[in-house]
């Protein structure tokens, strides 16, 4: 499910979702670094876990804690990719950085598909009675699924804040010192020669 389509962005909600964004962002490198110290103590030198069961719980566990955290961001992270979009060409060349484009296309192409993937489980859901094994383990799969494009928010999301700071940072025409006036055309009367 897509979100509204934003052109010219509100720059209250801006700083709100921009606040969420940070906040998942946080919240979701917590979740990882937890599964990764989980996973170390609970796998062989080869990365072989020692219970699989155990294992495959604990990590549908990490991916429902991304998704639930992911929840906040979700209604703007339409409206955020737009007006970063926006805002990239605005950004002085000095403070550019040439990584953004590339992490601006992972995150578009990580919500256009967690946008496929939430819709292909409201109509997975829609057949299964709540509360049965069969929707629960259709819910971890689902979880799984989207796990790596919620990574995705969760490792690029970060350039969406620095342009935004860019743009923000920059000086604004206002601030400015005037152009610089083009010299009156010379009459032969300088003593200076132009070449």
């Amino acid at each position: 499910m897509k979100g509204p389509s934003l052109i010219s962005p509100d720059p209250h909600a801006q700083h709100e979702f921009l606040r969420r964004l940070d906040r998942y962002i946080g919240e979701a490198k917590r979740i990882l670094d937890a599964w990764n110290s989980y996973s170390d103590l609970h796998t062989d030198l080869d990365g072989w876990p020692y219970d699989d069961h155990a294992y495959g719980l604990r990590q549908s566990r990490r991916d429902a804690a991304t998704a639930h955290a992911f929840e906040e961001v979700r209604d703007g992270a339409r409206f955020l990719l737009e007006s970063a979009e926006n805002q990239l060409p605005l950004v002085p060349a000095d403070r550019a950085q040439t990584r953004w484009i590339h992490q601006l296309g992972t995150l578009r192409n990580a919500l256009d598909r967690l946008d496929a993937l939430e819709e292909e489980w409201h109509a997975t859901q829609d057949g299964l009675p709540r509360g049965t094994e069969a929707f629960e383990t259709a819910l971890a799969e689902h979880h799984a699924e989207c796990w790596s494009y919620l990574d995705d928010w969760a490792t690029h999301g970060h350039a969406i804040g620095e342009i935004n700071t860019a743009v923000k940072r920059a000086p604004s025409s206002r601030s400015r010192p005037p152009a610089a006036r083009p010299a009156p055309a010379t009459t032969g009367r300088s003593t200076m020669a132009r070449r």
